[in-house]
């Protein structure tokens, strides 16, 4: 049975807009700043402030972008609704598409000992993707798949108001930032996300191809735990 035109041409719309909008966030002089996804204010932002169930009912069974076609289960993301630290990663692996949970593969692991160690526990951040579905072969997400995907990411983060964000390599990186620079140069040092801090660190995919390097996830992380140590007692 054909799909409904009316809903076929609201998704259509839905797409060209989140489209717009990521292309708005590139630069692209074609949209203009009004058009962009980022919030202006925190005012703005606390008006549009859904809660993650909310978000996760907006989304449904998700098909904006075309990767919908081969992924078993849409990684939303999970932990704390009310996180002070909140980490994201890049796209779901194989594992996390057959489990429906982020970081639950090898690179999961190596971040939950990198919890445990810092004295945290999953339940206690939360954790999600720029991207909720698995791109084909673990490849990096594309620029529609971001587009069509990272307003939810915005719209988590609205509803969590982490006082700190981890970004897990470099796509999670640029993403967020909107930037192009590399993240060599991002790495370490303090970014921020409207009026969010956010620290740019490897992913720990990259952290099992390269351990040597993680040692300086582990003094990112140490400057993150500082401040909010140091927040907690103003």
């Amino acid at each position: 049975m054909p799909e409904d035109p009316g809903q076929e041409l609201a998704e259509l719309v839905s797409r060209l807009k989140e489209w717009l909008r990521y292309q708005g966030r590139l630069g692209w002089a074609g949209v203009t700043v009004a058009a962009k996804s980022r919030p202006q204010s925190e005012e703005d932002a606390s008006q549009e402030r859904l809660t993650l169930e909310e978000i996760r009912q907006e989304m449904g069974d998700c098909r904006r972008c075309k990767l919908w076609r081969n992924r078993t289960h849409l990684v939303f993301g999970e932990g704390s609704p009310t996180a002070a630290l909140m980490f994201i990663g890049e796209a779901p692996g194989e594992e996390e598409d057959l489990q429906g949970r982020p970081f639950v593969g090898p690179a999961g692991q190596l971040l939950n000992n990198l919890l445990n160690k810092l004295g945290l526990s999953r339940e206690e951040v939360y954790i999600a993707n720029v991207v909720k579905s698995r791109p084909p072969g673990n490849r990096e997400p594309e620029a529609d798949e971001i587009a069509a995907c990272f307003p939810f990411l915005e719209k988590q983060i609205r509803a969590i108001r982490p006082k700190v964000i981890v970004t897990l390599g470099r796509v999670a990186t640029q993403t967020l930032l909107n930037t192009r620079t590399p993240l060599t140069r991002l790495r370490g040092k303090w970014q921020k996300y409207g009026h969010i801090r956010v620290m740019p660190t490897f992913h720990p995919s990259y952290l099992l191809r390269f351990p040597r390097e993680r040692l300086k996830t582990w003094e990112d992380m140490q400057k993150v735990m500082e401040y909010l140590a140091s927040d907690e007692k103003r």
